[in-house]
């Protein structure tokens, strides 16, 4: 599959533009779109904060948003690429149905296209880490493999679900349903340390790893702990070899299913 994806890899850039085009034509706000979801998730978690810090009567430090910020955005993509990756087959029914081509560039272009919304997204929150001088630190080195697991997860899942909503149509909405409360159940707003003797459970999630890997690398300036984000990687890669495994299996019986 990822051969048939490499010689395909000029279709693939195309409709990672198109999706790109399609989503900010004749938008408003643009390319803003891309920093104004984050950072209305970004307040929801400040707002969280404010009110566990009045009833606890212990101030709300700077960290503590810094963290948020920093574990927003790729919860951001995970979710925006998951919804859009899940649409990516039945969305474009008449390409499946009339001319070959692998399919799973379809989920990726999707997932692909989120990922350059998160890319803006950073690029901002670099500048305001700059500007109130979080220091920077060779922990920093990690972010790139963290971020190249939190990938193969995000398209490995977009792969299953993308295949399963074509035989089944209701799998998106229980998706939706899932991301929908889905951050109460991962450490975005807090810290996995906070949820006491179930702080393992929440860090079995491997987005919970992800992000907690995350936050010690950018904001705790230190290195993430190895036995989670091995755990993390390691669950990250059988995701995406069983994702692509379940969509070729599964891909000669899509044009007679859609």
């Amino acid at each position: 599959m990822l051969s048939e994806i490499y010689k395909y890899r000029d279709l693939l850039s195309m409709l990672i533009l198109r999706d790109i085009r399609i989503r900010y034509k004749q938008a408003a706000m643009g390319f803003l779109w891309a920093i104004f979801m984050p950072a209305v998730a970004i307040l929801a978690g400040i707002l969280i904060k404010k009110a566990m810090s009045v009833v606890s009567g212990q101030p709300m430090d700077l960290k503590s948003v810094v963290s948020i910020s920093v574990k927003v955005l790729p919860w951001t993509f995970f979710i925006s690429s998951i919804r859009f990756a899940v649409q990516a087959l039945v969305g474009n029914s008449s390409l499946v149905t009339k001319i070959y081509f692998p399919r799973a560039v379809l989920p990726l272009a999707a997932i692909l296209a989120c990922f350059f919304d998160f890319g803006i997204s950073v690029v901002v929150l670099t500048i305001l880490l700059f500007i109130i001088k979080i220091g920077l630190s060779v922990n920093l080195l990690w972010v790139p493999l963290i971020l190249l697991f939190l990938i193969l997860f995000t398209v490995g899942l977009g792969l299953i679900l993308s295949a399963a909503n074509l035989f089944f149509r209701d799998v998106k909405y229980v998706v939706e349903i899932i991301l929908m409360f889905g951050i109460f159940f991962v450490p975005v707003f807090f810290d996995s340390s906070m949820f006491g003797k179930w702080e393992t459970f929440v860090l079995l999630n491997p987005m919970g790893s992800l992000l907690e890997s995350v936050n010690q690398a950018v904001v705790l300036r230190q290195m993430p702990d190895l036995g989670w984000l091995a755990y993390a990687g390691a669950c990250s890669i059988v995701v995406f070899f069983l994702g692509m495994a379940v969509f070729q299996r599964n891909e000669p019986y899509f044009a007679e299913n859609i």
